[in-house]
């Protein structure tokens, strides 16, 4: 399956004190993580998310789910977390 190549524009975007007001939202400049992502845009030298308007609090709790450029990492422990309350009620039935 290929993959299709989005193209983001950010046509009608006002550069404002604020930041780069786009559509009535407030836009903020990528942080460092989003570096190399398809969708970054540059507007008048400064690039920004059109996906999402706070980069850096998409990347406060991990990955940001909308990067191109970064891979979701899988265990590589094989060792699946249980409940240990669901553990003690399977071993009270005989499981």
């Amino acid at each position: 399956m290929a993959k299709k190549k989005v193209i983001v524009s950010l046509e009608g975007a006002v550069k404002t004190d604020e930041g780069l007001s786009y559509k009535g939202v407030i836009m903020e400049p990528v942080v460092e993580q989003c570096e190399g992502c398809e969708r970054v845009v540059s507007v008048e030298e400064a690039k920004y998310c059109p996906t999402y308007a706070q980069p850096a609090t998409k990347w406060a709790h991990g990955v940001c789910n909308f990067a191109t450029h970064v891979r979701a990492e899988v265990d590589k422990t094989g060792k699946v977390k249980v409940n240990p309350l669901k553990a003690s009620k399977r071993a009270a039935r005989g499981r």
